[in-house]
């Protein structure tokens, strides 16, 4: 009786996984100012800007760059291509954490986002206090 137990435990776990969501693809940002590529990074899920609605600085009219990123090395370094997203791991189904980049600010926050169907909650942290923003998936 307990070797059906544990197997059809083993098989439901199996299953569910099976049916979590998958946040690989291309994310519209809630502004509509960027989309994210998001995909597998290791053992992780990772996301890096693809795409910019005002790609240019509008000072220079030259493709902007990662200008407030803390690490002075980074600065030059263009925004498209950056990542965003950095080693979300698995906490349940269709939830991530790990912690995120914000080339606004050019701070990492913790964070975590969670997957419900064609849509994705993205939270930034600073100790209590957190931000949501909803990204739609696009093709």
């Amino acid at each position: 009786m307990r070797r059906i137990s544990l197997a059809t435990l083993a098989f439901a776990l199996c299953a569910t996984s099976a049916l979590a969501g998958d946040p690989s693809g291309l994310w519209l940002t809630e502004d509509g100012e960027a989309k994210i590529k998001v995909g597998a990074c290791g053992g992780a899920m990772c996301g890096t800007i693809a795409w910019l609605k005002e790609p240019n600085d509008k000072a220079t009219n030259k493709p902007k760059t990662d200008k407030n990123n803390g690490n002075a090395s980074l600065r030059e370094r263009p925004i498209i291509g950056s990542p965003v997203l950095l080693s979300m791991k698995a906490d349940g189904a269709d939830k991530w954490l790990g912690q995120l980049y914000n080339a606004e600010d050019g701070k990492t926050y913790s964070g975590n986002i969670a997957l419900a169907g064609n849509t994705m909650k993205v939270q930034g942290c600073v100790a209590i206090i957190c931000k949501t923003k909803t990204w739609t998936r696009t093709n």
